[in-house]
């Protein structure tokens, strides 16, 4: 599936109140990031660091309402995930061609 297909297709299941039009996915893209956060604490945790095939199949699950987040604030805001990935991707290679992947900073 193409990116711009899903975020089509997703925003047609976004029902949330219009006047919180920025706040309720911006919100909601934290609490589903802080979910996958929790199955990967609780792998270290409880699994030694390892990710059985139910915490793995949980994640994805988690991802997956990540992933719906994402692109209901990139359709509020007027943007285009595939843009989005696409802008994204040419930032890390050029840090990649010029060494400098790691460290901090977003203009590096």
């Amino acid at each position: 599936m193409e990116l711009s297909e899903y975020q089509r297709l997703a925003r047609r299941t976004a029902e949330y109140p219009r006047e919180a039009w920025l706040a309720y996915p911006a919100l909601g893209l934290a609490g589903e990031a802080g979910e996958v956060a929790e199955h990967a604490k609780k792998a270290i945790r409880d699994d030694a660091g390892a990710v059985t095939d139910e915490r793995r199949a949980a994640m994805a699950k988690e991802l997956g309402d990540v992933l719906w987040y994402v692109a209901q604030l990139a359709s509020e805001l007027g943007l285009e995930l595939e843009d989005i990935a696409q802008v994204n991707l040419d930032k890390l290679l050029s840090r990649q061609r010029r060494g400098v992947l790691s460290g901090s900073g977003d203009e590096r």
